[in-house]
């Protein structure tokens, strides 16, 4: 597995700038907690009964760049990776052919379609796709990175504990 350097956005950054520094930051939180295990450690699962594993939480992000830069910001038709009608929590559930190494190219994939997708836009830039639920209102750039930094966090929060389960590995 390749990680690259996980760096902390500067304090005296733009808003832009602050809020990619933060969402890369968090995505490489996320690759730093599944850096060094094996596959069945990837695989392993939290705490009973809860089936939640590192291997799950990279396919879900993987979901979630999708769904918010791709079908939200972009409009794309850009349909689920791993959820389906039978299983619409498939990203949590990976089958036993499911690999590491293809979900850790897929999420890394959306991850570039992502930033390719971002970049020409401005903050305040609305998505041409969904809209929210409630209110019927687009979603702005500025939102999205927002929501995107946030579901990360949390995110990391899960995997935190679940790699300090696996090993005893902790740290942030």
């Amino acid at each position: 597995m390749t990680t690259t350097e996980r760096t902390e956005p500067s304090t005296l950054a733009g808003e832009r700038e602050m809020l990619e520094g933060w969402l890369d930051y968090h995505r490489e939180t996320l690759a730093l907690k599944c850096a060094g295990l094996d596959e069945a450690q990837l695989r392993e699962a939290s705490v009973p009964p809860s089936g939640l594993s590192l291997l799950g939480l990279v396919r879900h992000m993987a979901e979630v760049e999708r769904a918010w830069f791709r079908r939200t910001l972009a409009d794309e038709q850009a349909g689920p990776i791993y959820c389906t009608d039978a299983d619409p929590d498939g990203d949590f559930h990976p089958g036993e052919d499911d690999t590491w190494d293809e979900a850790y190219t897929t999420w890394r994939a959306e991850i570039a379609r992502a930033r390719e997708l971002a970049a020409p836009h401005s903050l305040a830039h609305l998505g041409a796709g969904r809209r929210n639920r409630d209110t019927g209102e687009p979603f702005n750039l500025r939102w999205i990175y927002t929501h995107m930094i946030e579901e990360y966090a949390r995110h990391n929060g899960h995997a935190d504990l679940i790699r300090e389960r696996i090993d005893g590995v902790t740290g942030d």
